[in-house]
């Protein structure tokens, strides 16, 4: 059963009150610690080519980067499990004391993710170990956002409460800000060999600095008075997970949420936040350090929009503001991106366009070039060397079909055959692809493809205001769903309800949207193919809210 549509009886006269000092408390305490769990969060997907090094180093590089990817979603799979868990609890016991034992999980996790030994160490046991923290990372986040958000919204007054938890909603982003922020500054301090040797690691470490401050802010909160109320009152729900999703009315609402809102918003949140990010850095050759600052520049620059677009919705309502933002994502993401190419490594750009790269290959002798278990070498078949060798230059390229066994990397007019080797020896196997490998760089650095993004020929302005753009996207989806998720459900299941949809969205839909798109640019050859995931999801997002969806900032949370 959802939230009563009721109008509150003060309505929204009371818009333009400034926060009094302990709800200006609340706000603050709760966000500073979720900042601080996104801060934690999101170091791995920053770190994600270093981790890729010294965790996965046992496999090829295009593999170890995807396994990377694939660990950092790990993190995203179990955060509804998280919201099951937690949620029930905070549904039962109080917002409070759940979300002070999520922070104390999540805050250990990341400290020892800074500890451990690294694959040349102690072998498959570092990937293990780390997958097993990350884990451990995703179940805390699970169950503390939900938490956050509800308890900052159940202490706002009515018609504030997008404005509100709009601050909230800054947290992911101010968290990943605050990452970028300190992985700069060590970057810049130590250099970048010794930050890839052993001071990536500091990051992590200085997150228990963090987490004893953030847990002392938040230990001089009070319970939520919406929910001390209830307790009072012997309302709270004797079996949350049963009334939230074994009861079809409420069932119904949290479908409602998780497809026609939070799938959309969380794919516009990742492909705007982290897509880009690995893009730059990946596709396109930006240097670790230049990627950073730029994607830390367009974040500082969108946040303040967070708190415009939550307050937008309070005088609009939440779902046209969510639904434009999805709409306007899946509409441009592809010239957008291409901008962004043209701005970042403009000589790449040039390069495709004036001499592209065609394989040309029997399909039947062609294997998946995405590899989940490592074990594919891609030496043995003519079309998997040519294949493997573009994907770990982040070359794009297309491809042709042509009976036989043999294969052709087309660059331009040069056409360049790729060696037969699966009759040679391990040595002779091993020349014949080096000389492969060495004719064909020489042939892409003739037509002008670069190994790395020249520095001084980024436009930087330009790739900043690309980021911006997308960052407000961002921006629009996800200033106003806190406050939507919160008064789609009651109060005695609130807490269960709204964090189920918002972590299946967000660690699921979201979560795997790196490894999907890598996966699907590996599988393809074209560099912006993986594009197709989050734009099919975000439009699809659309149609079922526009359709389903209910508007709810008007409602009561009593």
């Amino acid at each position: 059963m959802a939230a009563s549509e009721t109008p509150s009886a003060s309505g929204a006269s009371d818009t333009t009150e400034p926060p009094r000092a302990s709800e200006k408390l609340v706000i603050f305490g709760s966000s500073l610690g979720t900042v601080f769990e996104w801060y934690d969060f999101y170091l791995y997907g920053l770190l994600a080519s270093v981790i890729s090094a010294k965790f996965f180093s046992g496999v090829n590089e295009t593999t170890g980067f995807i396994f990377a990817l694939a660990a950092f979603a790990a993190g995203f799979a179990v955060r509804p499990f998280g919201a099951l868990v937690f949620g029930r609890i905070g549904d039962l016991v109080g917002r409070k004391n759940t979300f002070l034992v999520t922070m104390g999980i999540m805050g250990a996790s990341t400290f020892l993710v800074g500890l451990l030994p690294s694959y040349a160490s102690i072998g498959v046991a570092a990937p293990v170990a780390l997958v097993v923290l990350r884990l451990l990372q995703g179940l805390a986040l699970g169950g503390e956002y939900g938490g956050a958000a509800t308890y900052v919204a159940e202490h706002a007054p009515p018609g504030k409460r997008g404005f509100y938890t709009s601050f909230i909603q800054t947290t992911a982003t101010l968290g990943l800000f605050a990452a970028l922020l300190i992985v700069i500054v060590v970057r810049t301090m130590i250099g970048e060999a010794a930050f890839a040797d052993w001071g990536w690691r500091i990051p992590f470490l200085l997150s228990i600095l963090l987490l004893g401050v953030s847990l002392w802010i938040r230990m001089q909160l009070e319970e939520s008075p919406v929910f001390a109320k209830m307790k009072a009152e012997g309302k709270t729900s004797k079996a949350p997970l049963t009334e939230a999703f074994a009861r079809w009315g409420n069932l119904r609402v949290v479908l409602i949420a998780l497809l026609g809102a939070v799938m959309g918003q969380a794919v516009v949140w990742y492909t705007g936040q982290f897509y880009a990010l690995f893009y730059l850095e990946k596709m396109l050759r930006v240097d670790g350090a230049t990627t950073n600052i730029l994607i830390a520049i367009a974040l500082a620059l969108a946040t303040p929009a967070f708190i415009l677009f939550g307050w937008l919705s309070d005088r609009i309502g939440r779902k046209p503001i969510i639904l434009a933002g999805c709409a306007l994502a899946a509409l441009t993401y592809f010239p957008l991106f291409d901008a962004l190419s043209r701005a970042a490594n403009p000589a790449l750009h040039a390069a495709q366009q004036s001499a592209p790269v065609v394989v040309t290959a029997d399909p039947a002798q062609c294997s998946l070039q995405f590899d989940p278990i490592g074990a594919n070498k891609f030496d043995r078949q003519p079309c998997d060397i040519a294949k493997s060798l573009l994907a770990r230059a982040g070359i794009s390229y297309s491809n042709a079909a042509a009976a036989g066994a043999g294969a052709t990397i087309s660059i331009g007019e040069t056409r360049i055959a790729a060696p037969l080797t699966a009759t040679l020896d391990a040595a002779a196997r091993a020349a014949a692809i080096a000389d492969f490998q060495g004719r064909t760089r020489a042939a892409l650095a003739a037509a002008g493809y670069p190994d790395k993004a020249d520095p001084a020929a980024i436009d930087k302005p330009r790739v900043v205001l690309i980021l911006f753009i997308m960052a407000l996207y961002v921006t629009m989806v996800y200033g106003p769903i806190a406050a939507l998720l919160v008064e789609l459900f009651p109060t005695s299941i609130r807490y269960t309800s709204m964090s189920l949809p918002y972590h299946i969205g967000n660690g699921w839909f979201g979560g795997f949207l790196p490894t999907i798109a890598f996966a699907m640019v590996a599988a393809t050859g074209d560099i912006r193919f993986g594009l197709w995931y989050p734009i099919a999801v975000a439009g699809l997002c659309v149609v079922i809210g526009l359709l389903w969806l209910p508007e709810t900032f008007r409602r009561s949370l009593d």
